[in-house]
This record gives structure tokens, C-alpha cells and sequence, in this order.
């Protein structure tokens, strides 16, 4: 037997009918509850925005806004640190950042000055290797960020990497020959003095300290015979000495006893005309050492900008160079000071997710705002369940408060009633209405709020029987 027609057209309209009322059901119970919440927003707002505010202050003074503007050391000009300094530069003022470049002797008053808690510069180029203040707190490091080769270069006849061992406590070479250590205060300083103390030369009267540039300037002028220079590779320093024929770069063939007895140094291996193909320069295989540059941070320093330095290491210096691979820096391996909390993070996690795909201080914004939206939605919720409860209590005060007035009215009316003045009384009972209807009530305070409204239409009642109902008297009295 086939289903009757008739059926299914009523079981199919059953089933719309139940989902149209689930659906009506629900937008009600919805638009209820956005009512009741509307209403509940216009009693609580005082308190809510009260706190807000609590939190907000709370905020700005435990979580300030990133500064606008920053110095940072570079070192001397026409080094690679001058150089790297305008790119990190260029870098922050598209965040929006001013990072302001002080020139200064080099690593070691670099070190001294971000060392000197009054000193406004927050960050520095750092070689590794160089003298720490005895003493000295509040630096942190965001990581090594590039090799920074020790270079030997020369004038004369060129010398072989045997040439240059020691010989009775002494470099042959340097016996008589004219040599630049670099400026008193520089990181270039600090390493020659370093490699000259290991092989037990001291200081002759023929070391000269001159700057980077005056130093390069008089060894291509032939006025010295030889220059220690700390910087990179791709400093424009190094290069313009690299391109010249008649200045030599000296090997350094015990470079892992170096290493050893200096174990911040690192070894480059420079294979045969990777210089210059067309000199096949150098015409060998030569290895030379390396100090690394740290990149240190006052400690004081906003994590924002830690952070907006860490990027900007990771894009500048990430980089594949002549001696470093592609993502090698920022390194965090022996650092030159304690890592920053901000390093720790960005090394196992990288930068915030926010930093990544949104503007600089849009992420920062909303970064610092879950800072006090989080402890507010924190604090407010517990206040939010208990409002509710406030809230009907408060009405059911006013409520009250109403039922306490007709109470005195119809004591007032038993006492002193007065059938003259019958239409005063009704008018006492529509002021009290009307109050009544002003009451913006919840679903959980209804039948209180109606019970009032009945017992007011209950008293008006009376008052229009036109018997005296309020009279002390024999008759029966409507109460």
C-alpha cells in the first residue's frame, strides 16, 4: 500500500512548523538576552568604564609605549659599522622610528657608553673579544650578527705566513717596519694589542694609533708599513685596500692556536683567488681570524624595539655574504653578554605573530592592549555574573521602595480621607503609575513589577467606588 498523499503534506508541514518555531525561539531568546544586556550596559557603565580606566592607568605605567626615537653607536666613519648603522636606520624609520646613528672611537667606547646607566645611547656594535668594564651591568646582547675579519696589511715585499714567526720574542717583520693598531678606544685596538700580547710583543715606539680612515689613507700613501683593521669584509675600508696591488694581506697559518688561546675568535678560510680571479688574489690558501659583532641593548631597552632589532638583523644580516651562509646570523652561540629575554624568544620562536603580518605599531598596539583587555576580561567577568544579580536585586529595591509609597498613601487615606478631594487622591495614584512604568525591568523581576501595578490599579479601584472606602466607619472597608 502507498503512504497517503494527504499524510505526508501534513507530516512535512508538521516538521516546517517545529523548525519555524525552534527558529522563532531562538531569535527571541536572542533578542531577549541583547536587550537585557543593552540594559544591563546602561545601569553598569559607570563601574565598567571605572575599571577600565583603573587598568588603563595601570597599563601605561607598567607597560609604556615603545619609544619614537633611538641612538644607537656605530662606531667610526667609513667603517662597516657606520655603513650597517644607516641600513638598521632605513629600516626603522619605515616602522616609523627615528634611530638616531653616534659616532664614536669604536667597540670599546661603545662598550663604555652603553656600560654607563646616564649615557642616552641604547644600543652598540660590539666586537666580541673586546675589555668589559670591571663592574659592569645592565647590557644585554641580541646575538652575534656578523663576521668581522682581523686584517693584516702591509706595504714591501710580500711575505709568506712563516715569515711572520715568531723569531726571538719578536715578528721579524715588526722589527723596524711602521705599524697602525688602530685608534686608542677602537675594537681594532683591542684585538691587535691582544694578538701582539700572545706572541709576547709589546708596544715599540713605531706603533702608531691612527683612525680607520686616516689609517688606510696612510698605508695607500705609503706613510706606514703596515695596518691592523678590524672590520668586514664589504666594508668599504677593507675593499678599497683589497683592490690595491701594492698593499699585501698577511695569512695567519697558526690561526687554530689563536683560536685556542683567544676562544671568542673565529677561522675563515679564504680559498686561492677568492678575492679576485682576475689577480688570482690571494694566489693560495689562506686563513684568517674573525671577531664576531654583538649587537648589545641597554637592558632598559622596550622589547618592541628589541624585537624590531632582531628583525631587522634577520633581514640585513641574514643574508648570504662572502663568509657567512645564508640565515647563519643572528647567531646566538657564546654570547658576548646575557641574552635578552626578548633574544631567548625570538630564538626559539621567532618575532611575534602580529610583527609579521601587520604594521609595526598596529602589532604593537594591539599587542599592549591584550596586556589590559586580558586582566580587565579577567577582573570583569566574575563582576559581569554578579551584576545580573545586582541588577535585580536594585530593581526589585525600587520595586519595593514603590510598594512602600502605596502603603503610606493608603495609611494617609484611612486617616485623613476626604471624598472632596477624591480626584487629588487619583492623581497621587498616576504620578505613582507613572514612576512605575519608568522602571526598566528584567524578565526575572516581572511578576514583582506587575504584582506593584495591580495592587496600584487595586487602590484606584476603590477610590472610584464613591462609598468612602478609606472612611473609619462601620461599613465594610476595602483594603
Amino acid at each position: 500500500m502507498g503512504s497517503d498523499p494527504t499524510d505526508n503534506q501534513a507530516f512535512m508541514a508538521s516538521i516546517k512548523q517545529d523548525i519555524k518555531e525552534t527558529f522563532l525561539g531562538l531569535y527571541e531568546t536572542a533578542h531577549d538576552r541583547w536587550n537585557d544586556f543593552i540594559q544591563f550596559l546602561m545601569e553598569a557603565w559607570p563601574l565598567l568604564v571605572s575599571l577600565l580606566i583603573i587598568l588603563t592607568g595601570v597599563w601605561l605605567y607598567a607597560d609604556p609605549p615603545p619609544p619614537r626615537h633611538v641612538m644607537m653607536a656605530t662606531g667610526a666613519p667609513g667603517s662597516s659599522y657606520h655603513d650597517l648603522g644607516k641600513k638598521y636606520a632605513e629600516f626603522f624609520a619605515k616602522k616609523g622610528i627615528t634611530l638616531e646613528l653616534v659616532q664614536t672611537k669604536g667597540s670599546q667606547e661603545d662598550m663604555v657608553r652603553l656600560a654607563n646607566r646616564k649615557d642616552p645611547i641604547q644600543a652598540a656594535f660590539v666586537q666580541a673579544g673586546v675589555d668589559i668594564p670591571e663592574g659592569v651591568s645592565g647590557i644585554e646582547s641580541l646575538g652575534a650578527i656578523n663576521y668581522e675579519p682581523i686584517w693584516f696589511f702591509y706595504r714591501g715585499p710580500e711575505l709568506r705566513g712563516h715569515d711572520f714567526q715568531a723569531y726571538q720574542a719578536q715578528f721579524k717583520f715588526f722589527h723596524q717596519a711602521r705599524i697602525s693598531m688602530g685608534e686608542k678606544g677602537s675594537g681594532t685596538y683591542v684585538q691587535a694589542s691582544k694578538i701582539l700580547q700572545v706572541n709576547g710583543i709589546g708596544e715599540g715606539q713605531k706603533f702608531v694609533h691612527l683612525p680607520l680612515a686616516q689609517s688606510v689613507a696612510a698605508l695607500k700613501n705609503g706613510q706606514i708599513d703596515g695596518a691592523f683593521i678590524v672590520d668586514a669584509y664589504d666594508g668599504p675600508s677593507v675593499q678599497a685596500i683589497l683592490e690595491d696591488p701594492n698593499i699585501h694581506l698577511a695569512a695567519f697559518e697558526r690561526a687554530e692556536a689563536y683560536a685556542r688561546l683567544l676562544p671568542y675568535l673565529q677561522i675563515l678560510n679564504v680559498p686561492t683567488g677568492a678575492f679576485s680571479l682576475v689577480r688570482n688574489y690571494p694566489d693560495f690558501d689562506m686563513k684568517l681570524m674573525s671577531t664576531t659583532t654583538n649587537l648589545l641593548i641597554d637592558s632598559n631597552m622596550h622589547p618592541a624595539i628589541q624585537f624590531l632589532f632582531l628583525e631587522a638583523a634577520r633581514k640585513i644580516n641574514g643574508k648570504s655574504t662572502f663568509f657567512a651562509k645564508s640565515g647563519q646570523f643572528p647567531s646566538f652561540e657564546n654570547p658576548l653578554f646575557p641574552e635578552s629575554a626578548v633574544a631567548l624568544h625570538f630564538e626559539k620562536n621567532g618575532s611575534p605573530l602580529l610583527m609579521t603580518y601587520l604594521p609595526f605599531w598596529v602589532a604593537e598596539l594591539i599587542n599592549r592592549l591584550t596586556f589590559v583587555l586580558l586582566p580587565f576580561l579577567a577582573i570583569a567577568y566574575p563582576v559581569l555574573l554578579t551584576l545580573p544579580g545586582y541588577r535585580d536585586k536594585r530593581i526589585r529595591r525600587k520595586i519595593n521602595r514603590l510598594y512602600g509609597m502605596l502603603r503610606e498613601y493608603e495609611q494617609e487615606l484611612t486617616q485623613s480621607f476626604d471624598s472632596v478631594d477624591q480626584d487629588g487622591y487619583l492623581k497621587k495614584l498616576d504620578l505613582l503609575e507613572y514612576e512605575a512604568l519608568q522602571l526598566n525591568i528584567p524578565k526575572a523581576v516581572s511578576s514583582d513589577y506587575y504584582a506593584l501595578r495591580t495592587s496600584i490599579d487595586y487602590v484606584r479601584s476603590c477610590l472610584n467606588r464613591g462609598i468612602r472606602p478609606y472612611q473609619i466607619q462601620e461599613e465594610a472597608v476595602c483594603l
